[in-house]
């Protein structure tokens, strides 16, 4: 289900997925950065094991755990335990707190829950789904927006699509009823998309392609672009320009030679045009136009950290095709 392309910070709620190790938690970061720099009150969401959104913001982070903390002005982050979730949902629904935590925390339970297929993903779902309803004291949202750091490709489709088949498998009580706000939310285009990223290499381009298909065919959740991550860099045009300066000196000081310099150009130049092959295939492929982002720093601040950076994840989205055809005619491709 593809939508025209709006500004991210119009939505209510992000889910990055994208294959293991493309950079989704980079790019959930960034999206998260951005929207708090625009003044909006942002929660970033975990649902992964082991954290890793602190470690971005901060040079000795701490845990975040479920309950969260604050990140940055307008930053709250958390990781959604499903279990502390669960707990949540039960305490809401019968009460008897310490009788129910205390079940909660028996083995036999926690076996019991380890069996029941979907179990993870609707909860942490419904988590979400409760954050996002959560109002201020003057009936505002809480928060502006939310960013979902989702699990990679594949398991992240099951994790979007386990609402709708247990409100399809349970056709009444309180269970199906909440199910059913949550595929609402998930399908809701107005308020959510699912944002896929890649990098400019084959596996992760094919990977992406099948998953922005069947996020159309069985998710039926708005996606409206793709964001290419780690795109080359500018290291060939700063290599030409270093060797048309020493071509011909007689004295090179600390620069490397010539021929270092034109093997380093030619590297660079040809991995400049295989990624803009695959960010061009992607885009074929998906039937939508890419966000490129560049190789996003590890440093938390300054002009070489990633967060100096991160209202590049904003830029509109392009057709890659269109971009190149208008660059050979400028003549500045």
């Amino acid at each position: 289900m593809s939508t025209t392309a709006r500004n991210l910070l119009e939505r209510r709620l992000i889910v990055v997925t994208g294959k293991g190790g493309v950079g989704k938690t980079a790019v959930a970061c960034a999206v998260a950065e951005a929207a708090r720099r625009a003044g909006k009150r942002v929660l970033l969401l975990e649902t992964a094991a082991h954290e890793a959104v602190a470690a971005r913001f901060e040079r000795s982070p701490r845990p975040l755990g479920h309950g969260g903390r604050t990140l940055a002005p307008g930053l709250h982050a958390l990781r959604i335990d499903p279990h502390a979730a669960l707990a949540e949902y039960i305490r809401l629904q019968i009460g008897l707190g310490a009788i129910t935590d205390r079940i909660l925390r028996t083995d036999l339970f926690g076996q019991l829950l380890e069996a029941a297929p979907g179990w993870r993903e609707l909860i942490v779902l419904g988590k979400i789904w409760h954050l996002e309803q959560r109002r201020d004291a003057s009936d505002r949202p809480l928060w502006d927006l939310l960013v979902v750091d989702a699990p990679a490709t594949g398991h992240g489709l099951t994790f979007l699509d386990v609402p709708r088949v247990v409100a399809q498998a349970v056709r009444a009580g309180p269970l199906s009823r909440h199910a059913g706000w949550v595929e609402a939310l998930v399908h809701d285009p107005a308020r959510t998309l699912l944002l896929p990223v890649t990098l400019p290499e084959e596996l992760p381009v094919r990977e992406t392609i099948e998953l922005v298909e069947r996020a159309r065919s069985e998710i039926r959740i708005a996606v409206d672009r793709v964001v290419v991550n780690q795109m080359p860099s500018e290291r060939a045009s700063r290599a030409r320009a270093t060797l048309d300066r020493v071509r011909g000196e007689p004295a090179f000081g600390s620069l490397p030679p010539v021929p270092v310099m034109r093997a380093i150009l030619e590297h660079e130049s040809r991995r400049a045009v295989k990624a803009r092959d695959f960010r061009r295939a992607v885009s074929a492929g998906c039937a939508l136009p890419v966000v490129e982002l560049p190789v996003f720093g590890e440093g938390i601040d300054g002009e070489a950290g990633w967060r100096a950076q991160a209202e590049t994840i904003l830029a509109p989205p392009f057709w890659p095709a269109e971009h190149e055809a208008q660059a050979r005619e400028t003549g500045t491709e």
